[in-house]
């Protein structure tokens, strides 16, 4: 009888547990939801953040707070939000380098980007380019490599580093051409697109959201685009895959959340974003920031985006010889 009586408490209990639990999920979000980024304000990724923030807001009920978490090439803000409660009030708004290819440039990292979260939705691409100062003589990516060519190591790509996205794409191009580039490394692709308009250096791979504005200006001008089709707005520009075959090289932005969150929460989150996503007025917001939205149909969709891009960039690593640090 004691027994019996024991087997009817834990099963009210367990009852009672579950029908918390599916409460607290069904009345989600019931507090602040936060954004954790590993850049600075004002910084791209964040303006897209901001953008979507303001209009979830309205949707959830709830504040959408942004958490800039920027320093160690994306692992401060990454180690952070993998550490984060999984119980829907906290997701990652992450870049390629913090899920990618940060792996390819590290032995040892504080966090797991394929084991620590749970993919939410696929927010946007983020196109590179190829850039040259408005009245230089370069006039197309076939004339760039054609110059290289004729004087090798004395044609100059400005970029970000070779460690980095841009970097990692001047490194791509350059074998993949064969042009025999100097590539010059610089502190940030502030300072590489000031020695572009300078004349201190003849080309420059940037994301093309940090430089349109000087593109509009008249101050620089496109030679290709690093996405695998032109991009709309810009569709007198070449793509580099017509030059190059297959070649696509692009920044991405994805939401995922701390490995653990609720499945519930994580399908109502995909639902909300990709339905702002959906709207005509974001996605044209969104373009004048720089990046491209692409929504997938859903978190299963995006982990096998992710899967896929882990095995590209394996092979990218290998083809260009980057070996973690």
């Amino acid at each position: 009888m004691q027994r019996r009586h024991l087997m009817h408490a834990a099963a009210a209990a367990l009852a009672s547990s579950v029908g918390v639990t599916a409460h607290s999920q069904s009345a989600w979000p019931d507090r602040p939801v936060k954004f954790i980024l590993s850049q600075p304000p004002g910084s791209g990724p964040d303006n897209v953040a901001r953008l979507l923030s303001e209009r979830l807001a309205k949707a959830l009920g709830q504040a959408v707070v942004i958490e800039n978490k920027p320093g160690g090439q994306n692992v401060i803000g990454a180690q952070a939000a993998a550490r984060s409660a999984p119980d829907g009030s906290n997701f990652y708004f992450a870049t390629t380098a913090a899920l990618v290819t940060n792996r390819h440039l590290f032995k040892t990292m504080p966090y797991d980007p394929q084991k620590d979260f749970a993919a939410v939705a696929f927010i946007a691409k983020s196109p590179f380019a190829v850039l040259v100062r408005a009245d230089s003589p370069i006039s197309s990516m076939q004339d760039l490599v054609a110059r290289s060519k004729a004087s090798p190591g004395k044609l100059s790509v400005a970029n970000e580093g070779p460690r980095t996205f841009g970097g990692i794409i001047a490194r791509l191009i350059n074998a993949r051409t064969r042009m025999e580039a100097n590539l010059v490394a610089y502190a940030s692709v502030g300072v590489a697109v000031q020695d572009v308009l300078g004349g201190h250096s003849d080309a420059v791979v940037a994301d093309l959201a940090s430089t349109a504005q000087l593109v509009k200006q008249g101050r620089l001008r496109l030679l290709a685009v690093t996405s695998g089709k032109r991009v709309a707005g810009w569709d007198s520009v070449p793509a580099l895959s017509e030059m190059i075959p297959q070649f696509e090289m692009v920044g991405w932005f994805t939401l995922v959340a701390p490995m653990g969150t609720p499945a519930a929460i994580v399908q109502r989150m995909h639902r909300e974003v990709n339905t702002l996503l959906a709207d005509a007025e974001v996605a044209q917001r969104m373009l004048t920031i720089g990046p491209i939205a692409e929504p997938l149909s859903s978190p299963e969709a995006v982990e096998a985006f992710l899967k896929q891009e882990h095995e590209r960039w394996a092979e990218v690593a290998k083809e260009i010889g980057l070996l973690p640090e």
